[in-house]
């Protein structure tokens, strides 16, 4: 087998690989055209109202859950009559003891939350695809569903690879709304709704017992989007966790929402199943050790790493700092939130931004990779001034007035505002133009550089602080090559030092990458480059976001 050729990274490479952020999401017009489908047919005169009660449900179960004590943990039980009994397994639902969904609660969470679940949820897929190319899901697990929001992001991104979903969703009412939404959609994958995690096992365990198979009890991908901070305790939380960890084959996707209180959530879980598959793997090579077996024959998929956000698979560095990890997605209200979210007298923005917290794991160990700024030569802005030639201060005055006319394509303006099919023409800004555009986006990532898993790229964690001629980052990076530990730092990038960084630096924006280097000193190890300010040494830390 020939070996892998080294990435290497250019100025311009770089740019393309670091960003990871979108700026303004438009909704697709097939969810949007839904959307506004499924509230024409409900015709509830009370949405309004409906609307901004369940705003003011999810403050209180916000305010309820940071109260109660562990002790209001479920009893354990055992799982699915199996003879090894594990105590963690659980009986109950997390709809026991969150919001009960009726009718009129769906209708005004599909008119105004869906959209921006659906944004979140997109945001957080398409980095995991451009990260991981090779990736591409056939099984999906989506607990906590909802109305299907993560299953629209999902067939966004992999629009023609998945082959079976399975949805666990308590709320009857959710579950009815979800199949409207998807009625008229083509070439859908296949379908199945379970009230619970324990009717999912059973019929998944019924299957592997016909086809004497445990390969039909995982799935590629399992989401759980916007649920855990509806479970009322740490116990339940991390029982739940796990029995979802259990079900993955691959990836396992958990996003709540920017607040304390879903970060806190998010830091736990993190904490917990790294913790956990350490401790099974030590366990494994002790094993192996004492059998005389070589550490080589480790199984692919044995212990986790931290796709994203984190660069590393360390402890937090925001533990105990009074600081949390989340992020921003701006998206573009659709006509429904505009129209039920609009109180008196208070003009509405055409946007709204949706913080969230999230943490993708994968199975087996951190691939190694180059770092992106190993090899690279950057030049300060004296040596490039230094190296100017004379041919460069020429003006070709053609090519420039060509560079000044922009040519803006056509876009049909129906394909935007147009939240209804029958104001369509036949042939015109239907589904397949946008499938189309799907494709075309897919070739162009895959020709993109992009940035891996693999190390070498810090996450910038806050809005970047821009004045003067210098740019302040605030990150997350590894502090050691094989990713196992980190530390936040933050780093100011000057035009003086370094041009080409600080143009990078000052496009980049909240939740993107930033390339990172290591050292080779004479006669020592590689030691990663350490040219920053940490927080506990600065004293203007506490002044920061």
């Amino acid at each position: 087998m020939a070996a892998k050729v080294p990435k290497v990274f250019t100025v311009e490479t770089l740019r393309s690989a670091a960003k990871q952020s979108l700026r303004l999401l438009v909704v697709p017009v097939r969810l949007r055209r839904a959307i506004k489908k499924y509230l024409r047919e409900e015709d509830d005169p009370h949405i309004r109202k409906k609307v901004r009660q369940l705003s003011e449900s999810f403050q209180e179960i916000k305010d309820t859950n940071l109260q109660l004590p562990e002790s209001t943990a479920k009893s354990l039980a055992d799982c699915m009559n199996s003879v090894d009994t594990k105590r963690w397994k659980i009986q109950t639902v997390y709809g026991d003891s969150g919001l009960q969904y009726r009718d009129g609660e769906t209708a005004a969470y599909i008119a105004s939350r869906m959209p921006a679940v659906f944004s979140v949820c997109y945001r957080v897929l398409i980095e995991i695809r451009r990260r991981i190319p090779e990736f591409r899901p056939t099984r999906v697990l989506d607990f906590g569903a909802g109305t299907g929001s993560g299953f629209w992001a999902v067939q966004e991104v992999w629009p023609k690879s998945v082959e079976r979903v399975n949805i666990v969703e308590p709320s009857q009412s959710m579950q009815r709304a979800g199949r409207n939404l998807i009625q008229g959609l083509k070439d859908l994958p296949l379908i199945h709704g379970y009230t619970s995690l324990l009717a999912l096992s059973k019929e998944i365990n019924k299957q592997c017992k016909e086809i004497n198979e445990k390969s039909a009890r995982k799935h590629d991908l399992v989401i759980a989007s916007y649920v855990l901070g509806e479970i009322p305790s740490l116990k339940d939380r991390i029982t739940v966790v796990r029995q979802l960890w259990d079900l993955t084959d691959d990836l396992l996707v958990l996003v709540e929402p920017g607040t304390p209180h879903g970060a806190n959530i998010i830091s736990q879980m993190r904490s917990h199943i790294l913790w956990m598959e350490k401790r099974k793997l030590r366990k494994l090579e002790n094993k192996m050790k004492k059998a005389g077996a070589d550490k080589a024959v480790l199984d692919l998929k044995s212990g986790a790493h931290i796709v994203a956000p984190c660069p590393h698979d360390g402890k937090c560095p925001l533990e105990n700092t009074g600081k949390y990890c989340h992020f921003v997605q701006r998206l573009q209200r659709t006509s429904s939130q505009r129209s039920y979210k609009r109180t008196k007298g208070v003009p509405l923005r055409g946007f709204e931004d949706e913080k969230f917290s999230f943490v993708v794991f994968r199975r087996g160990q951190r691939p190694r990779e180059l770092w992106p700024l190993d090899g690279m030569k950057l030049e300060t802005l004296k040596e490039r001034r230094a190296n100017k030639k004379p041919e460069d201060l020429e003006i070709d005055y053609e090519d420039f007035i060509k560079l000044q006319v922009v040519e803006v394509p056509y876009i049909d303006p129906r394909a935007y505002d147009s939240d209804t099919e029958e104001e369509q023409e036949d042939g015109e800004g239907t589904d397949e133009d946008v499938e189309d555009t799907i494709e075309e986006e897919d070739q162009e990532e895959e020709e993109s550089e992009r940035a891996s898993v693999g190390g070498g790229w810090g996450r910038i964690i806050f809005p970047p602080f821009r004045k003067g001629k210098q740019v302040t980052l605030d990150m997350c990076v590894p502090t050691k090559e094989d990713g196992s530990e980190g530390a936040f730092e933050r780093r100011v990038i000057t035009k003086s030092k370094n041009p080409d960084l600080h143009l990078q630096a000052k496009k980049s924006f909240w939740g993107d990458l930033w390339p990172l280097t290591t050292q080779q000193e004479s006669g020592k190890e590689k030691q990663v480059d350490a040219e920053w300010c940490r927080p506990d040494q600065d004293q203007k830390w506490g002044a920061w976001p």
